[in-house]
């Protein structure tokens, strides 16, 4: 039986695939662990946003009112024309979109399934303090990904450790796209937002803010950050108002290297225009950090 209505059960067919169970979601979408008619594994995320819609009882979604029609049918036309834009893009440290697909009044995107451990679960079973060599590692990788998404004109706009991957070696998978819209000079135009306290800058949460290639980067700072602390940044609505965040050239200066710090520090910068404006000034300031040694975590 399925956690909640929103959820398809186990052994529910769609298209060709059969539901295993639940892996994950949030508050539009539902990610799940099935089966292709060869048995092979694969990831499906689901269009579901839980404040607009319901699961009826032969598994259609449909709109909990009529005054959320319109909203959710334009969700579900831009997280299909996401999912085809994420189809063409094609990247090691990108999560591979195989199919995308109409079905029981909604849509579907599936994944490559990989075998790996999250980012989020491997801080804290370290309580941070992730070593150098682990976070040179991970993300000069995620970048190079990141810069494919950018060059198509798409933003990630959640970027976060929960939303990373880790495989053999520290090789790491950028996951969840469901934030993923074509870049735009504001937001205002965007009709539902994605938004994780401590990961999302401020442009991001203000509806006349410019969005862009840095304001992913915040993101991978925020991330590259919460590595060393085991926990997220304060949210960056507070530190607009006041930041009392430590630069981490000071706070972690015993373990890490000037040059990482200085990098993440210049990446979490408050104000949009004084951050990297694209992923290559950010990946040419990693570049100047000496080469890292020493195990993965400790």
């Amino acid at each position: 039986m399925p956690k909640n209505a929103h959820e398809l059960p186990r052994g529910t067919r769609v298209d060709g695939y059969t539901i295993e169970r639940t892996i994950g979601g949030g508050g539009f979408s539902v990610v799940y662990l099935a089966r292709d008619d060869a048995g092979k594994r694969v990831v499906i995320k689901e269009y579901m946003p839980g404040k607009l819609a319901r699961r009826t009882d032969n598994h259609e979604v449909v709109a909990c009112h009529d005054y959320h029609e319109e909203r959710f049918a334009q969700g579900r036309r831009l997280f299909f024309q996401e999912a085809r834009s994420l189809a063409t893009l094609k990247h090691p440290n990108i999560v591979n979109v195989i199919n995308f697909f109409r079905a029981n009044g909604t849509v579907y995107m599936v994944m490559d399934y990989e075998d790996g451990h999250n980012l989020q679960a491997y801080i804290q079973r370290h309580r941070g303090k992730l070593s150098e060599a682990f976070i040179m590692t991970v993300f000069p990788a995620l970048l190079d990904g990141l810069r494919v998404i950018h060059s198509q004109g798409l933003l990630h706009l959640d970027v976060k450790p929960g939303n990373i991957h880790l495989r053999a070696g520290a090789n790491p998978l950028l996951l969840d796209f469901g934030a993923v819209h074509e870049m735009m000079h504001t937001r205002q135009f965007q009709p539902s937002q994605v938004v994780t306290p401590g990961f999302s800058p401020i442009e991001q949460l203000d509806p006349g803010g410019y969005v862009g290639p840095w304001t992913d980067i915040y993101a991978i700072g925020a991330t590259m950050r919460t590595c060393m602390a085991g926990t997220p940044p304060p949210p960056s609505t507070k530190r607009r108002e006041r930041d009392t965040m430590r630069p981490a050239a000071s706070a972690f200066r015993k373990r890490y290297t000037p040059e990482l710090l200085e990098a993440v520090d210049w990446a979490m910068e408050v104000d949009p225009l004084l951050r990297p404006q694209n992923v290559d000034e950010l990946l040419a300031a990693l570049r100047k950090v000496p080469e890292a040694k020493g195990k993965q975590a400790g």
